[in-house]
C-alpha cells in the first residue's frame, strides 16, 4: 500500500475510479452520464431517512408510477399518499412529503431549487436532505454526510469521539475532502463505499480504495469505529384500543390529529398512551361508546424510536347509531381496512382482534 497518494485529491480520484466500476444500480439513480431527476432525488431521499434502501426501492417504483412528477403528486390526496406510504413509518416523512410537492407545483412551477438554503425552505427537507438533493440532482458541492458518511470519516481519521458526540467533527472531516469535480458522483460514490465496503460490521477493508492512510486499518480495529454513546432503554407506555364492532361487520376508526405522532393517520379509537396501567374501570371510561366491553386477551407490542407501548384491546358489537356521534369517526368494513391509511400499530390491533374472534 506504500506509495500510493493520499493526496485530497488522490483519495477523490480513487474514489470515483472505484464508483465507477462498483456503483450500485438502483431505481431512483441516472445512469452513467445521464441528468439526475430532481423529483426522484427528492422522493428518494425522503423515503431513504430512517429506511433502508432495500425496503425503499419498490415504494419509490410505486410513487413514480402513480404520481410520475411532482405536479402529480401534489394534486393526490393526502389519505392517497398516506395509504401508499403504508410500511415505510415516520408517517411525518408523508404528510410533509405531500405539503413539499404542494409548495414545489404551487409557488415553483414545478422545479425544486438548487440552492441548499431554499431546499432547507420546503417542507420536509433538513440539512443533509438538502445537501444530497443539491449534490446529487444539481450536481452542487455540497457536504452530504450521513451515517455510513460518518462510518467511514470516523475510521479514515481515527475519531475515537463518540456519537452522537461527533456528529460535528465528522462533517467537518467530510467537507474537507468534498469533490470540486463530479460532486454528485462523490457524493453517491461515499455513502455506496459505506454501505457496501466500509459496512458496520466485517468491513471488507481489503476492498476499500481507501485503505492506504485510514487510521482504523492502520490500527488494525476498523470494525471499532465509530464509537457510540450507549442509548437509554426506551420507557415503556400503555393504553387501551378498541374494537368497536357494528352489526353488519363495519368497524370504527378515526382520525388522528395531524400534528404529533402519526398525525394525520387513522386508528381505532384508543386511550391516551400512559406509563400507568388501565385498570378496567379506567379503560371503559376511555371507550368512544358505551357498551358492553369484553378485554381481549394478550397485549399488542410496538416498537417506537423512543417509547415501547402495549395496547390492551376491548372489543364490543354496537348498534349502527351508537358510534354517530364521534368526533372523526367513520366506518369501514373489516374486508375494507387496507384501504385506510393505518398505521403498523393500528393494523396489529385489527390482526389480534380478528385473531381473537377466530379463537
Amino acid at each position: 500500500m506504500s506509495g500510493r497518494n493520499t493526496s485530497r485529491a488522490g483519495r477523490r480520484r480513487r474514489l470515483l475510479d472505484w464508483y465507477d466500476r462498483h456503483r450500485r444500480d438502483l431505481p431512483w439513480r441516472a445512469g452513467t452520464g445521464a441528468a439526475a431527476d430532481s423529483y426522484g432525488v427528492w422522493l428518494s431521499e425522503i423515503m431513504l431517512q430512517q429506511t433502508t434502501v432495500a425496503t425503499v426501492g419498490p415504494y419509490f417504483s410505486d410513487f413514480m408510477r402513480r404520481w410520475p412528477d411532482v405536479h402529480a403528486l401534489a394534486a393526490a390526496s393526502l389519505d392517497d399518499v398516506l395509504v401508499a406510504w403504508q410500511g415505510l413509518g415516520y408517517y411525518a416523512r408523508a404528510r410533509n412529503l405531500h405539503r413539499c410537492a404542494r409548495m414545489v407545483s404551487r409557488d415553483r412551477g414545478g422545479n425544486f431549487p438548487e440552492d441548499e438554503g431554499a431546499l432547507r425552505a420546503l417542507a420536509g427537507i433538513g440539512p443533509y436532505t438538502a445537501a444530497a438533493i443539491a449534490a446529487i440532482a444539481f450536481d452542487a458541492p455540497a457536504n452530504v454526510v450521513d451515517g455510513n458518511v460518518e462510518r467511514v470519516m470516523a475510521r479514515l481519521f481515527g475519531v475515537e469521539t463518540p456519537l452522537p458526540k461527533a456528529k460535528a467533527e465528522l462533517a467537518a472531516r467530510a467537507a474537507t475532502l468534498i469533490a470540486p469535480d463530479r460532486p454528485g458522483d462523490y457524493a453517491q460514490a461515499l455513502m455506496d463505499l459505506g454501505a457496501t465496503v466500509c459496512t458496520p460490521k466485517a468491513p471488507a477493508c481489503g476492498r476499500c480504495p481507501w485503505q492506504n492512510g485510514c487510521v482504523a486499518l492502520e490500527a488494525g480495529d476498523a470494525g471499532r469505529l465509530p464509537r457510540r454513546t450507549p442509548r437509554p432503554l426506551r420507557p415503556l407506555r400503555k393504553g387501551v384500543a378498541f374494537w368497536t364492532l357494528r352489526e353488519d361487520g363495519h368497524v370504527l376508526l378515526r382520525r388522528r390529529a395531524e400534528k404529533g405522532l402519526l398525525g394525520g393517520m387513522m386508528e381505532f379509537p384508543s386511550s391516551e398512551w400512559r406509563a400507568a396501567d388501565w385498570p378496567p374501570a379506567a379503560a371503559r371510561r376511555a371507550a368512544p361508546v358505551a357498551a358492553a366491553w369484553r378485554e381481549l386477551p394478550g397485549v399488542v407490542e410496538h416498537g417506537f424510536t423512543h417509547f415501547r407501548l402495549e395496547l390492551t384491546v376491548m372489543a364490543a358489537t354496537i348498534d349502527g347509531g351508537a358510534g354517530a356521534g364521534i368526533k372523526g369517526g367513520v366506518w369501514c368494513a373489516i374486508d375494507r381496512l387496507g384501504t385506510q391509511a393505518l398505521p403498523t400499530v393500528m393494523k396489529k390491533v385489527a390482526r389480534h382482534a380478528l385473531a381473537s374472534a377466530k379463537s
